[in-house]
């Protein structure tokens, strides 16, 4: 905040909205890089140096990239790698770039037209599949790549974003079936140098505890693999830490967490590398939107935004809580209980219900925080609505 309203970067956020008009993102650039070094400290302070790769899909935008690109040359210990899951996402590494040897692909359901571009520039696949592992060997038999395990046991802000657990899920290979996907490599004559798993996307304190679980599993991997022959040089965990939105939600311990990875890992002498999106962009970005309405039906205080979930779809997709303040009173007590709705002609396009929120007025800015990552790269132009615009600010 800045003399009571609300700050991103050192400029007033509603100076802006009024300037470039709503929807609109606005990035502290400075703040991706901050997080990733804030994450990179945690692991050398435990004693186990840690790969870090920005899962480019939590933000494409290269701006964002330019900042990653440049906390280090490659190799280097301060370098910041790419994890991406589709083509598309490895050209836009490159062309923003990063060299082959810094991009790992953790993709599933790989297709021919997928392989057609990931091995004409030489990039490194984790394969999460038995029948993945067969178009691969058929397409690039003798060569190295990685396994992505099911480990069984899942992380995440809720139970939907558990990309591992009880059920079933299309992630991953079960360490039941694990000898049989080692007999897949051995048909092609493939090398498995890497041991990947995801927990789960967007767990906070809460879920250190079950991200755990899933070293276990992994590092059982790396010893069956190694004892079938196989090189094992890396153990992937994953990304899936979030970043709270709430007073009332918890972070990530840092340090809990590499202490964590490094009580299972380090026995092993691998390389640990880890793949965060939330956690590297989330607090770095906010979403301005105009109150457009405030009308009561039945009972409820509606707000209306000037945006919807083709631009916001956190709630929508992920049921993440949501934190709206009112730029020109961020502080302002919250005496009103409200619904807070978009203009997608969509009945399920709401950000938040029965939520305490300060009173607000038609033309007033409201902003979302916790909107850097996996907001503006995953929005469209449902009902041709138009997607947001974006400012990227240096302090």
């Amino acid at each position: 905040m800045a003399a009571g309203r609300l700050a991103i970067a050192g400029q007033d956020a509603e100076t802006l909205a009024r300037r470039h008009g709503t929807p609109l993102f606005l990035y502290d650039r400075a703040r991706f890089g901050e997080n990733a070094r804030r994450f990179q400290a945690a692991f050398r302070a435990a004693g186990l140096p840690v790969r870090l790769r920005f899962a480019l899909k939590a933000n494409p935008s290269p701006e964002v990239l330019e900042v990653f690109r440049g906390l280090g040359p490659a190799a280097s210990p301060d370098s910041v790698g790419i994890d991406a899951c589709s083509p598309g996402e490895v050209l836009r590494a490159l062309e923003c770039g990063w060299e082959p040897a810094e991009i790992s692909y953790t993709g599933t359901n790989v297709s021919e037209r997928d392989l057609d571009v990931l091995l004409e520039h030489g990039i490194h696949l984790n394969l999460d599949g038995i029948s993945q592992v067969e178009r691969y060997g058929r397409r690039a038999p003798g060569t190295r790549m990685g396994l992505r395990i099911d480990p069984a046991t899942g992380a995440g802000y809720n139970a939907h974003l558990e990309y591992s657990g009880t059920r079933p899920t299309k992630f991953g290979i079960g360490l039941e079936r694990f000898d049989e996907a080692l007999a897949a490599v051995a048909r092609h004559r493939l090398v498995v140098d890497t041991i990947h798993f995801h927990a789960g996307s967007g767990w906070l304190a809460g879920g250190l505890e079950a991200f755990e679980r899933a070293l276990g599993p992994a590092a059982e991997a790396v010893e069956r693999a190694r004892a079938a022959g196989h090189p094992i040089a890396e153990v992937n965990v994953g990304g899936g830490l979030g970043a709270p939105a709430r007073d009332d939600e918890q972070p990530v311990d840092l340090d809990a967490y590499a202490a964590a990875v490094t009580r299972h890992l380090a026995p092993l002498g691998v390389v640990v590398s880890a793949e965060p999106g939330d956690y590297l962009t989330k607090d770095a970005g906010i979403l301005l939107g105009e109150v457009v309405s405030v009308e009561e039906r039945r009972g409820v205080t509606f707000v209306g935004l000037d945006l919807g979930w083709n631009v916001n779809c956190s709630y929508f997709i992920y049921e993440f809580a949501q934190e709206l303040v009112v730029c020109r009173a961020p502080d302002a007590p919250r005496t009103e209980i409200v619904t807070i709705a978009g203009h997608i002609n969509e009945a399920s396009d709401v950000f938040a219900e029965d939520y305490p929120m300060a009173p607000v007025e038609e033309g007033d800015i409201v902003a979302l925080l916790n909107a850097g990552g996996y907001h503006q790269a995953m929005s469209s132009t449902h009902c041709l609505r138009p997607m947001a615009g974006a400012v990227f600010l240096d302090r």
